[in-house]
């Protein structure tokens, strides 16, 4: 049998300490990105910037509005122009102003007018009528009262649903619409009509 001879050989510090600054060395290159590595990171993340502002587009996908009836017929006006709905009380009315302008109201000491849409825009009544709301419609230069029999409440609207008009809707009808959905409720264009001159009531009548 023969007995196993022992490894005598020393050993060579200099050799291992170069293998471990080797090893360093490549775990370094490892984990440290390359200019190409860089590049392609920062690419990467500029076009996860760049798609954010279409997300943040896709809200506007949608409208939100409040949904109300008036003799019958089913309206809407987007919630942005909606200050608050409120009892139709006490209206006063209001000499020499045009058919549309029911009258005023006091609102916690705020006289505002109030019109009848179905009169501004000269539609044919129809039906019994009830008028005990009042949409109140705010911008940053008017803000008048809007009657409705009652609200149906708030809701959300596909903009793609939208239709533009209907062949029926001509003329001072069609410029304050921003279009009928598939159900037929009319959504009427708030900003328009809080910007029209027409539905500005002169409180003082010249003799």
């Amino acid at each position: 049998m023969n007995t196993p001879q022992k490894n005598n050989k020393a050993i060579d510090w200099s050799e291992v300490k170069q293998r471990l600054e080797a090893a360093r060395i490549a775990i370094e290159h490892i984990w440290t990105p390359t200019a190409g590595e860089t590049n392609r990171v920062l690419k990467e993340r500029a076009q996860v910037l760049a798609r954010e502002p279409a997300q943040v587009e896709s809200a506007g996908e949608w409208i939100e509005v409040v949904e109300f009836t008036l003799a019958h017929e089913r309206y809407a006006v987007e919630t942005e122009y909606v200050r608050e709905v409120y009892p139709l009380e006490d209206l006063t009315p209001l000499p020499c102003t045009p058919a549309f302008v029911l009258g005023i109201i006091n609102v916690r000491g705020e006289i505002l007018s109030v019109i009848d849409i179905k009169k501004f825009f000269e539609l044919p009544e129809k039906g019994l009528t009830d008028l005990n709301k009042v949409i109140m419609l705010e911008s940053e230069n008017m803000v008048f009262g809007m009657v409705a029999d009652a609200i149906s409440g708030v809701s959300r609207i596909r903009r793609a649903g939208i239709q533009p008009s209907l062949p029926t809707l001509t003329g001072i009808r069609e410029d304050y619409l921003l279009g009928v959905t598939a159900e037929r409720v009319v959504i009427l264009d708030a900003e328009k009509l809080l910007s029209d001159e027409k539905l500005i009531v002169q409180e003082q009548v010249d003799g």
